[in-house]
């Protein structure tokens, strides 16, 4: 029966280049939602049964009875032990692939996993890396880490112009988010694409805050599309973790650096990941509807001095944004500030009730963070004056709450 399952049911596993390349083609056809539900491709056929389960293990059974050759994965690796491949995180990847539209995944125990693990596979002493001045701070903290090295990091942007103008032939490595954290700021990915395929760099794109819903960065130019999964494609603040999706080759040399550090997914946090997939679509465009009212309801209120919101028709980011994005919604988080100063802003923090001061974003829970000690900490305080990320701003991750009760409890604490 293993031998069974790990032939017909399960993913990554050999099947044969012509079959796989068949289901490629027909899964390209569903939709997001039946791709959400069904992208994993997990069927038991003795068993009837259809739902992923947590194979909790640390090793597998190398050899096959039959043939007597090693257990291989269809990226042509042993099956042996979960440090390199478990069954329960490669129905995730496989899953990822399709929302993606990518040749392959990878799954992190964290997103910093993930890009710990680009940074290593990707630059060398004496390069350089390109990160957008607007991204999460230790994304950029890690990376200035890195000039122990001789790695050089460069901060540019975050506005699209100035980050093409800084792309030239001495960068190896740029890295930008599709919606910016914390201002919500949405950048042109094609223009960026452009300048980097020009001048031969690579082009990585942090698509958390939009998820594949809104955009598949490797389809507008990209060369990795990373997801922290803790966030919206987990959906219920209840796990952490990363992917990578990117071409096959660059996938196997990023599998390399996996198996050798040891930051694969847990078999169980992958299982939670697929439990919160097929909600994803539902969840996330609930989410981008609330956070929509509540952007255009703070954006004439008493006590709020700006909002920060690509969904709102007076913003700068408006026309990109729906150029760009597949689904006319906005994403499920907003920004701002509030009058009053730092005193009012951690006061409003204190009196939330419905709505939590936590960090993160993307969970059925709306989340209130404070950006200069959380999300923002990391940045040199410098680029957060020169950014507007100031004490009296407030980033909110909105839940699946009513937007009434959200509304009402907002009004109160201000």
């Amino acid at each position: 029966m293993v031998k069974h399952l790990s032939q017909r049911s399960l993913p990554h596993l050999t099947m044969g280049s012509e079959k796989t390349t068949e289901n490629k083609v027909k899964s390209q056809k569903r939709g997001f939602s039946t791709e959400s539900v069904h992208g994993h491709e997990y069927y038991d056929v003795g068993k009837g049964l259809f739902k992923v389960p947590i194979y909790m293990t640390a090793i597998w059974e190398q050899f096959d009875k039959v043939t007597g050759e090693p257990r291989k994965t269809d990226r042509n690796v042993d099956l042996k032990y979960s440090r390199e491949e478990n069954l329960t995180v490669n129905a995730l990847e496989k899953a990822m692939c399709k929302l993606e539209q990518a040749e392959d995944t990878l799954a992190f125990n964290s997103g910093m996993a993930a890009i710990s693990t680009i940074y290593l596979n990707t630059l060398t002493s004496g390069e350089t890396v390109l990160i957008t001045k607007e991204s999460y701070g230790l994304t950029q903290q890690l990376a200035k880490d890195l000039n122990k090295f001789g790695v050089k990091t460069i901060l540019a942007g975050p506005e699209t112009n100035d980050l093409v103008n800084s792309i030239d032939k001495h960068v190896k490595m740029v890295i930008i988010e599709t919606i910016t954290n914390p201002l919500l700021k949405v950048v042109d990915i094609d223009k960026i694409a452009k300048r980097c395929l020009e001048v031969g760099v690579r082009l990585v794109v942090d698509n958390t805050f939009a998820t594949p819903l809104l955009l598949k960065p490797l389809k507008h130019g990209a060369w990795i599309s990373m997801n922290s999964l803790t966030k919206y494609i987990g959906g219920h603040n209840d796990l952490i973790g990363g992917s990578i999706a990117s071409d096959s080759k660059t996938i196997l040399q990023l599998w390399e650096w996996r198996k050798k550090i040891g930051n694969i997914m847990n078999p169980f946090e992958a299982f939670l990941v697929l439990r919160g997939l097929p909600t994803l679509k539902i969840r996330f465009m609930q989410q981008s509807k609330t956070a929509k009212e509540l952007a255009e309801y703070l954006h004439n209120h008493k006590g709020i001095e700006e909002v920060f919101y690509p969904g709102l028709k007076d913003s700068p980011y408006f026309k990109t944004a729906n150029r760009l994005f597949n689904e006319k919604v906005y994403g499920g988080v907003l920004s701002f500030k509030i009058k009053g100063g730092k005193d009012k802003a951690l006061n409003f923090l204190k009196k939330v009730n419905i709505i939590k001061a936590s960090p993160s974003l993307g969970g059925v829970e709306s989340l209130a963070t404070y950006p200069v000690l959380s999300a923002s900490r990391g940045m040199d305080q410098e680029v957060r004056e020169q950014l507007g990320i100031t004490e009296n701003l407030i980033r909110l991750s909105v839940g699946l709450e009513d937007v009434e009760d959200l509304k009402e409890d907002i009004d109160s604490s201000l």
